[in-house]
């Protein structure tokens, strides 16, 4: 299977489809995204997702109507991880076994999106104290899943979290800016460089090896270039 994982989705589907594969995780998950991509326009954004504020990310939450939507909203936010993997989250993922929610989220490399080669390392994120009181105000519908399905056998799906959002977007009157899955990850990048962070840093934290995987995340606003032309 692994070889396999270095296919682009197309080709890999076709293989899967001819011998009668079980289909990767990690490629539902793609697909998924394939599908819905189109639905949700990055305006001018060269297929980027925007970046958003504090204040456009409350504006959203405030239009999420669910608690557990809302949560995975506020991590996505807090954490800067993909919603592919935020979606598999299990309920001993983020809580100790007393209830508590644990200092330190651990994403493990099997659920995040792996490079070409086949790999995806673990990353570690410490809990910001606005995520530490989301988790702590919310109560899991079950033992296993942080976001269970309907069924309760298995998470929800990318889709479903991908529509919560779109419809949160339009709600709070954001639709046009190009705000998708991505966002959050795109955002907390962009929060970081601005105040300071090394890239090194930052790296750690989206699980890039290298800056040329980083780089296509940082968003030059024009505040920035004014700055810069006014130190000639």
């Amino acid at each position: 299977m692994q070889p396999l994982l270095q296919l682009g989705l197309s080709k890999y589907l076709l293989i899967v489809n001819i011998n009668k594969i079980p289909l990767s995780p990690h490629f539902l998950v793609k697909a998924e995204q394939a599908n819905s991509i189109s639905s949700m326009p990055k305006i001018n954004r060269r297929g980027k997702a925007a970046v958003i504020n504090d204040s456009e990310y409350l504006r959203i939450r405030r239009q999420i109507k669910t608690d557990k939507y809302k949560l995975l909203w506020d991590l996505a936010w807090y954490t800067g991880e993909r919603w592919g993997a935020l979606i598999q989250l299990k309920v001993s993922d983020v809580y100790e076994k007393d209830g508590r929610p644990k200092k330190t989220l651990i994403f493990p490399g099997i659920i995040r999106k792996h490079r070409p080669d086949g790999t995806a390392d673990n990353v570690e994120i410490p809990v910001h104290d606005v995520l530490r009181e989301s988790l702590s105000k919310f109560e899991s519908a079950q033992p296993e899943w942080l976001f269970p399905s309907r069924c309760g056998t298995k998470p929800i799906t990318w889709r479903n979290a991908y529509d919560i959002l779109k419809r949160a977007v339009e709600a709070a009157g954001l639709g046009s800016k190009g705000i998708s899955t991505h966002t959050a990850r795109r955002s907390i990048v962009n929060r970081l460089r601005k105040n300071g962070t090394a890239k090194s840093v930052i790296r750690r934290i989206t699980g890039h090896r290298e800056d040329k995987g980083l780089d296509p995340y940082i968003d030059v606003d024009i505040d920035e270039i004014a700055g810069a032309i006014a130190t000639l």
